[in-house]
């Protein structure tokens, strides 16, 4: 087990040289932290791994018949002037969406669920939380290579997918952002985990993955700018930067592009920070 840093190799702050270090230092325990999460995922299932397809492929599904379907939801035509499925251009979404919801959930669950280990031996709290959040990554990557794969096969890709890693970046740095935040402040008020829950279902439907943002209106009859306050959610912007990539087959304008790194910086920045200082008396409350 690799020594703690001394106190005084810390300073209150932004992350540091420091924390990376930490971080590379005890690499091969957030990596035994993933891999835990991973194998107990679907530990004595039949189908094992399966299941991380066949659940978000029941989820397409559902989508598909209730908007596609009954709703008659159209998308818009995709970049190679003929695609127009309503199953691929949510399932772009959803990927997105998975993720974050998946690292934020599982980020507080990460924490409080290592607490039992943090009181019997020390490893920085941030362990598990990165743990979690790469076995989240690896799921949402292999949904993401079925999605590659049948946009090859429906003929619908262009350079613009050399640019998907970059968004990915990204998105990881923001999911990790909120996570490390929401999971400190779990630890201390457990009501955090509901208001999540709440949380993340009013952001699903204020977010266009059900939905082109084309759909709704600039202003309501009552001169609301519903658009723009539909686009200060920051997930619409990751969520439209990969359809953008995935489904326009265009590049995200120079003002998305500095837009998402700004927030991405600022929210893993920020959610680090509070977490590194917050988390030092952690073991104590779990």
């Amino acid at each position: 087990m690799p020594a703690p840093s001394s106190a005084t190799d810390r300073r209150p702050g932004l992350a540091s040289l420091s924390d990376l270090a930490d971080v590379w230092r005890y690499r091969s325990l957030i990596g035994n932290f993933a891999q835990r999460e991973l194998k107990s995922k679907y530990k004595r299932s039949l189908l094992g791994w399966t299941w991380s397809l066949i659940n978000p492929a029941a989820t397409l599904l559902i989508y598909t018949v209730v908007f596609a379907t009954i709703f008659r939801s159209v998308p818009p035509t995709a970049g190679n002037g003929s695609l127009a499925s309503y199953t691929v251009y949510l399932f772009i979404a959803l990927v997105v969406w998975t993720f974050f919801s998946g690292v934020v959930t599982s980020s507080m669950a990460a924490l409080i669920g290592a607490g039992p280990l943090l009181k019997k031996i020390y490893f920085p709290p941030f362990v598990p939380v990165l743990g979690n959040g790469i076995s989240v990554l690896v799921q949402s990557a292999i949904e993401l290579g079925v999605l590659l794969l049948v946009l090859v096969v429906l003929t619908n890709v262009s350079w613009t997918v050399l640019l998907l890693p970059l968004v990915v970046l990204l998105l990881v740095l923001f999911a990790l952002g909120v996570g490390l935040l929401l999971a400190l402040l779990n630890v201390y008020y457990r009501d955090i985990n509901y208001l999540v829950s709440l949380g993340l279902q009013l952001m699903f439907y204020a977010t266009p993955i059900l939905y082109p943002p084309t759909l709704i209106p600039e202003r309501t009859g009552g001169g609301i700018p519903i658009r723009a306050l539909l686009e200060i959610n920051p997930l619409f912007h990751y969520v439209e930067a990969a359809r953008s990539l995935l489904w326009h087959l265009e590049a995200p304008s120079l003002a998305e592009w500095a837009l998402m790194t700004t927030m991405s910086v600022i929210v893993f920045l920020a959610g680090w920070t509070v977490f590194q200082r917050g988390a030092r008396d952690v073991s104590e409350e779990l």
